[in-house]
């Protein structure tokens, strides 16, 4: 039986917590206490729901942390899969907060249109705080945009990594795209409360307050059934993107003596994939050398910083080629 793995350093285990969810932590708590108090001074609703955003968020990015180190924890004995998996089960607790800051959001934002108030001051300390909450979750969101470019293995130029990290975002970790997504939110949340609080102090237009609050509700509602949505999938087991299937066949199919693949499953948790195939190698091997060339086959994908579980079986080539762009398109 395999020795028990040494216990993990604490401290090496957080500086391989996800980065962008620790920046996200500390950069929405310091503008949801901004934003709180430009609310309870001017009564702006709109300041009110951006702020409950930026709380949330903050919340958010704290469970998320603290599960992105527990999913880079090493298989054990027990666990002999890994962690990868914990880090979905954060975000959907992230998930559940977002949704209770939704529907109080909701509620405000109902009541002021019913209710409309007009703000009597802290103007200049709202957009003061609006301005720092576009600079802070901006500078956030463009460090998991990048963070994306890099966890999906993409060689970007210039202000490239924006649109890449659209294109991306599936293949990045749970925890870079909650960040992802909440970031874009709150930053749309604050332009949009912006205009609301530049309106509504300036014109009698004070119903809008409370629109606007509703509208930033509902883009959270947004992102906790989006992101809540991720995360399921992510706790079910999902196949791998197509990209990474065919990467995987191709490191596999480069061996000289792997003539093609019967079967192969591959399996995403978290940002991480478990490679699970059958290879047919050339006839006429020996036992011993077929058994060489399986731990070959494996010790070159476990290289790949991405997969870190492989299970490999072998069998005699068959005659019959398996391996087909059908059998790929299977990962689209």
């Amino acid at each position: 039986m395999d020795p028990e793995p040494e216990r993990e350093n604490l401290f090496e285990l957080i500086k391989k917590g996800n980065k962008s969810s620790a920046l996200a932590m500390v950069g929405n708590a310091l503008i949801a206490a901004f934003k709180g108090i430009g609310a309870a001074m001017s009564g702006s609703g709109a300041m009110f729901a951006s702020s409950m955003h930026s709380l949330a968020d903050s919340i958010n990015q704290g469970f998320v942390f603290a599960g992105s180190i527990l999913a880079e924890k090493k298989p054990t004995r027990q666990f002999p899969t890994g962690f990868g998996r914990v880090i979905n089960i954060f975000c959907m607790i992230a998930v559940i907060v977002v949704s209770i800051m939704a529907y109080e959001t909701i509620r405000e934002g109902l009541h002021l249109v019913q209710h409309p108030a007009h703000s009597e001051g802290g103007f200049w300390l709202n957009l003061s705080a609006l301005v720092f909450n576009l600079a802070v979750d901006g500078a956030i969101l463009m460090k998991a945009m990048k963070e994306i470019t890099k966890e999906a293995r993409v060689e970007t130029k210039g202000l490239g990594f924006i649109l890449s990290s659209f294109k991306h975002v599936g293949r990045s970790a749970p925890a870079t795209r909650l960040v992802f997504y909440e970031d874009l939110v709150a930053v749309t949340g604050a332009l949009l409360a912006l205009v609301a609080v530049l309106i509504t102090s300036f014109t009698a237009f004070d119903a809008l307050d409370g629109v606007v609050t509703m509208l930033i509700g509902l883009l959270m509602v947004g992102v906790a059934f989006k992101v809540g949505y991720d995360n399921m999938v992510g706790l079910i087991g999902v196949a791998a993107p197509r990209d990474v299937a065919e990467k995987v066949a191709m490191l596999i199919l480069s061996d000289k003596d792997v003539t093609d693949i019967n079967n192969i499953r591959i399996t995403q948790e978290g940002r991480y994939y478990h490679v699970d195939a059958v290879i047919e190698l050339r006839k006429g091997l020996s036992l011993a050398d077929a058994d060489n060339i399986k731990f070959r086959v494996q010790d070159k994908l476990i290289s790949d910083p991405d997969i870190t579980d492989v299970v490999i079986g072998i069998r005699e080539d068959n005659g019959v080629r398996d391996w087909t762009p059908e059998v790929l398109n299977e990962f689209a």
